[in-house]
């Protein structure tokens, strides 16, 4: 449930006049689903018109994050309340965009046609998309736009988590569950980049990935308990969302800290296991919590500095052209991606 907040909070262009009007290639869904390829579909539909405080982007890639598949599946079920009860309010599916702004908005300042940018759109799995121009910032010359594409969702969620939430200091041992996905890789880079010494949990198969991304030691859960006592983690920040709260506490320090990220618990809330680390907090001394990102103009600016000094690099497990969209969510959903997937259009 990566960035629904960032959802709601980015804006919608007014759409484009009905006779005249320019058209563009989407991805379209109408209905909620569980399984892409019978809910999404390609199309031909209005291009959006940039409205006071907006930018029209020529999308160059969409990123693939967690929270596009939730937005596809409607689950959990509550997330349906803010998005549309029997189908998604906004047809086009994506938030991560890299490209080239083509058209500015009343009251635009910051950008102008011709900038590459990326950041947050709402329907991003499209040729082009509108964006509010503080959900965006200039892309650095060092990316490619498929790099680009996979930054901002997940690494806001990562960097917001570890900063904000976590409250991550120089010398912390930091426990990273789910360390090879989207946010996971960006989250090893970035408790590197803040002085900690980090162990990343993940599968067999993901092992050199979460090394090559810097951390100092990697657990396979397939052949080792992360949580059988033997070291204990001044932050655990747990992206994975399955593992019982007991067992986490059993590795956190006395004081240490729990970070839960994302909704993966279930299909009505998909956040009973926050709720519950919430609600026991005040009463041990470790601190349980958990947090839902937002598209800060500062901490995307943030990123893109890390990555103009190569402090982080996204990490690009591949790209699919907008008509294979539905199999990169797939992939996605089966847990066969390493980092993040990018759909080039």
């Amino acid at each position: 449930m990566e960035t629904a907040r960032a959802a709601q909070a980015t804006q919608s262009a007014r759409p484009a006049a009905a006779d005249g009007q320019e058209t563009m290639r989407a991805i379209v869904q109408s209905r909620y689903g569980t399984v892409p390829e019978d809910v999404m579909r390609l199309e031909r539909i209005a291009r959006p018109i940039p409205a006071a405080g907006e930018v029209l982007v020529r999308v160059q890639a969409a990123g693939v994050d967690r929270g596009t598949w939730h937005l596809m599946a409607g689950q959990p079920y509550l997330m349906r309340l803010g998005f549309g009860f029997r189908g998604p309010r906004n047809r086009v599916p994506g938030m991560d965009v890299a490209g080239t702004v083509v058209a500015t908005g009343p009251g635009v300042t910051r950008f102008a046609p011709g900038d590459e940018v990326f950041g947050m759109a709402r329907g991003s799995f499209a040729e082009y998309a509108a964006a509010s121009e503080d959900k965006l910032v200039r892309k650095p010359a060092a990316l490619s736009f498929p790099q680009a594409a996979a930054f901002a969702v997940s690494g806001l969620t990562a960097l917001q988590g570890l900063r904000d939430a976590g409250r991550i200091q120089p010398g912390h041992k930091v426990l990273v569950i789910g360390a090879s996905g989207g946010v996971g890789s960006y989250a090893v880079q970035l408790a590197k980049v803040f002085g900690a010494e980090v162990t990343g949990v993940c599968r067999t198969a993901k092992t050199d990935l979460v090394r090559k991304t810097g951390a100092d030691h990697v657990i396979d859960y397939t052949q080792a308990d992360f949580t059988d006592g033997r070291e204990r983690y001044d932050l655990i920040f747990d992206i994975a969302g399955n593992t019982r709260l007991s067992r986490l506490r059993r590795v956190l320090t006395p004081r240490g800290t729990l970070v839960i990220a994302g909704g993966e618990g279930g299909k009505w809330t998909g956040v009973g296991r926050q709720l519950r680390a919430l609600a026991l907090s005040p009463l041990v001394r470790q601190r349980l919590t958990m947090f839902i990102s937002r598209p800060r103009p500062a901490d995307l600016d943030t990123l893109r500095r890390l990555a103009e000094s190569g402090q982080v690099t996204p990490v690009i497990d591949g790209t699919v052209p907008l008509t294979e969209a539905p199999l990169a969510i797939r992939r996605l959903h089966a847990g066969e991606v390493r980092g993040k997937l990018a759909i080039t259009i």
